[in-house]
């Protein structure tokens, strides 16, 4: 491929499901047309759901009914925020069931703690609504797996929160990688390292703070006590509500590196080392010190999470690198850059590095891109089955490290084979009256 072909092709590229969509439960095609407007629901309002949601009402003929939050405070706070933005109040809840039941409601935004994507997700596909549901996909593999049967069995156009797939600065590095004209890729190295991580530092139980519907928040997680350290913006450093890192910004990293060779399988072995070793002071199960090697056929991905730290490689903090024959192509979201083998023609090297710099994140554009394939019934850049892969992952190299196992995954029989420990790591038990989605 020469170097015109190889910019030319740079921005087409998207990832294709390769999935046949059941025909049993056709899309509300009289209600959506490419001009008409999308009416949608935010179903967990504080974070990322509201950032998506806000990127949603900027394009055009889009109108958010209700917002659901087991925060009251915050479930009014982001309807009048979309009051001044849109001059429409949508209605608030507590209760995600009550959103799936509005009519009026074309698609979802999911944007809870990781622990409750599943159900909303699945009760939102039997409800004929069209989903964008942050990354990671869901808190453990069977989830994953029963969210993707879901998009299947009730044909919904799903977008999974990897907003990496839909920028052009990620899309034109992967098309010089793909293209071959920095050699043969054999490696990438992926690695995050952030302060937050180590969570908040260590701290009571307190009463439970007034309009949160703590039971609610917890749903099928395990009852316990409210604690400050646990919820709102560290939730994700304990196992029954998130990953750590690992899931985290592995869910983007570990995306790309994936997709630099476009592989749709799980690896072939995957083997990990770390523990907690920061400092006891602070509140966290997920681990703070990380490497992760996976084996693939004819490349490896490793991932690597320092917490506590900012620094790390080529002076990013967080990035991948990619090792190829002739180079390697270092990027992060500010940029990529290329360092040739110093027996290879530098010149043509750098020749080929028109694209240097990036933006901060590409939610608009994915969010686009789901709205658009909404109207235009087709697979968004990041589709379920995507999103379950690297969801996939990302759960390996927590349960490797878990287990202190080296996992050979049996995608046939759903499971790691005799590895008891890791099979228990599988599927979640739901807490009553939560039952597990079955279809």
């Amino acid at each position: 491929m020469n170097r015109r072909k190889f910019i030319q092709q740079s921005s087409q590229l998207s990832l294709a499901a390769g999935a046949f969509i059941s025909e049993s439960y056709a899309r509300n095609t009289t209600r959506i047309s490419a001009n008409e407007k999308i009416v949608i629901g935010v179903i967990g309002c504080n974070n990322m759901g509201n950032v998506i949601m806000n990127h949603a009402l900027n394009q055009p003929n889009v109108e958010c009914a209700m917002i659901c939050d087991i925060d009251d405070n915050i479930a009014a706070k982001r309807a009048e925020e979309v009051f001044k933005k849109t001059g429409k109040k949508p209605q608030t809840t507590n209760d995600y069931r009550r959103l799936l039941d509005n009519k009026d409601i074309d698609a979802v935004v999911i944007g809870t703690p990781d622990h409750w994507h599943c159900l909303p997700f699945v009760e939102a596909c039997q409800a004929g609504k069209d989903v964008y549901v942050e990354k990671p996909l869901a808190n453990s593999i069977a989830e994953c797996n029963v969210m993707v049967k879901a998009t299947r069995q009730y044909n919904r156009i799903v977008q999974v929160g990897q907003q990496q797939r839909s920028g052009a600065h990620w899309q034109t590095a992967i098309s010089l990688i793909q293209s071959g004209e920095i050699g043969t890729l054999r490696k990438v190295n992926c690695w995050a390292n952030f302060n937050y991580a180590i969570g908040r530092p260590q701290t009571p139980d307190v009463a439970i703070p007034a309009g949160i519907d703590f039971e609610k928040w917890l749903g099928p997680a395990p009852l316990r006590a409210y604690n400050p350290a646990r919820h709102h913006g560290s939730w994700r450093f304990f196992w029954d509500y998130g990953g750590g890192l690992m899931t985290d910004w592995g869910a983007h990293l570990i995306d790309i590196a994936l997709w630099a060779k476009n592989i749709k399988t799980a690896p072939q072995t995957v083997a990990a080392t770390g523990g907690n070793f920061y400092s006891p002071d602070f509140m966290h199960e997920t681990f703070d010190t990380m490497s992760v090697l996976y084996q693939l056929p004819d490349y490896t991905i490793s991932w690597e999470h320092t917490a506590g730290t900012q620094t790390g490689p080529y002076g990013r903090s967080y990035g991948l690198a990619f090792v190829c024959n002739d180079a390697t192509l270092v990027i992060d979201r500010s940029g990529w850059e290329l360092f040739a083998e110093e027996n290879k023609n530098k010149s043509n090297i750098q020749a080929i590095t028109t694209q240097r710099k990036g933006i901060e994140e590409s939610h608009d554009k994915h969010v686009e891109n789901w709205l658009d394939c909404i109207r235009n019934k087709k697979e968004p850049n990041c589709p379920i089955e995507n999103g379950r892969l690297v969801a996939m992952y990302a759960h390996l190299g927590n349960i490797a490290l878990r287990t202190n196992s080296r996992l050979v995954w049996n995608e046939a029989q759903q499971s790691f084979g005799k590895n008891k420990a890791a099979n228990a790591l599988i599927t979640p038990t739901y807490r009553k009256p939560w039952v597990f989605p079955k279809l």
